[in-house]
């Protein structure tokens, strides 16, 4: 009885060197990471780049607290598969309309990506009642001259949206000094940023402490434009065709009422639900425009619906 236990004792112990063995030998090493990382689906550290920027501004890696922070930001956008995703196929669709806008006025491309942290380049809709892509206020909107009611609201409309949004950026890179900061005060205001500079006795963003939004809102940026620019060394795989494209359109000058959208549609050979896709800046079915204001309604080619 004894020489069983012992055999039974000897045979467990064996076990557990082969699985400390076996352990041990599937850990990853250096040597095999890459191969490992190639064939199975694992969840990867991801290795921050030594150098990023925004607008040509530096990023100060080098301080350990911004590491991590940039760190965090990678690793919260590459392993939300599914919302990266549709940020790629929504860029091919819309970043064609927002990069010609930041160019006519001198905005750095990179705030394009600003819009997609903002609103994922959707029409959103915030609590405290921002609207649109650019994720615009109605005091904000109507200084800049957009028609913001319950019949209209133009923040709605993305090539006037992001005029407003260059406007306000240009104005808060002149007060403040960076586009680090500018892009900052996009959600903070101008105000606030200011206060918080004087305040704290610092110049630049990085140096700042600030509430969690406004915190990881650089951050938040910067991870989205090293993603949607290096797709394949994020794990994103897709092909041109999986992502989404614009349809088309042409414009209609309309400087009277409309009273029923639904028959206004079809006689561009549509229905009402297509044109509210392509013009979601009108809020109801009629147009009222007692002021004879002259509207432009997209009207989308045909063929793209049929």
């Amino acid at each position: 009885m004894k020489i069983v236990q012992k055999a039974l004792a000897l045979v467990g112990l064996l076990s557990l060197c082969l699985l400390f063995i076996n352990a041990f030998q599937d850990a990853p090493t250096d040597e095999n990471f890459e191969t490992k990382q190639a064939n199975d689906y694992n969840v990867y550290a991801l290795q921050v780049p030594e150098y990023l920027n925004f607008a040509g501004e530096p990023m100060p890696l080098q301080n350990p607290d911004i590491l991590e922070r940039m760190d965090r930001e990678l690793l919260v956008n590459t392993y939300w598969q599914s919302n990266g995703l549709l940020m790629f196929k929504r860029a091919k669709k819309y970043f064609p309309i927002i990069e010609p806008i930041l160019e006519k006025y001198n905005i750095p491309d990179d705030f394009k990506y600003l819009a997609v942290i903002e609103s994922g380049l959707t029409n959103a809709v915030s609590p405290a009642g921002a609207k649109g892509f650019w994720q615009i206020m109605p005091a904000t909107a109507r200084e800049n001259g957009l028609e913001v009611n319950s019949n209209v609201d133009e923040r709605y409309n993305l090539e006037m949206a992001t005029e407003v949004a260059c406007k306000y950026l240009l104005k808060a890179k002149a007060n403040l000094g960076s586009w680090t900061l500018a892009a900052a005060a996009y959600n903070a205001g101008n105000a606030g940023i200011s206060r918080r500079l004087r305040d704290q006795k610092v110049k630049g963003y990085y140096d700042l402490l600030l509430g969690e939004e406004t915190g990881r809102y650089m951050f938040r940026i910067v991870a989205l434009k090293e993603i949607l620019s290096h797709p394949s060394k994020y794990g994103f795989n897709f092909r041109d065709k999986d992502l989404y494209t614009s349809v088309p359109t042409y414009k209609v000058p309309v400087d009277t009422a409309v009273t029923d959208f639904t028959a206004f549609a079809k006689t561009y050979g549509i229905n009402y639900k297509i044109l509210k896709i392509h013009n979601p800046w009108l809020r109801e079915p009629h147009l009222n425009n007692k002021s004879r204001k002259q509207y432009y309604i997209d009207i989308p080619k045909k063929g793209y619906y049929n």
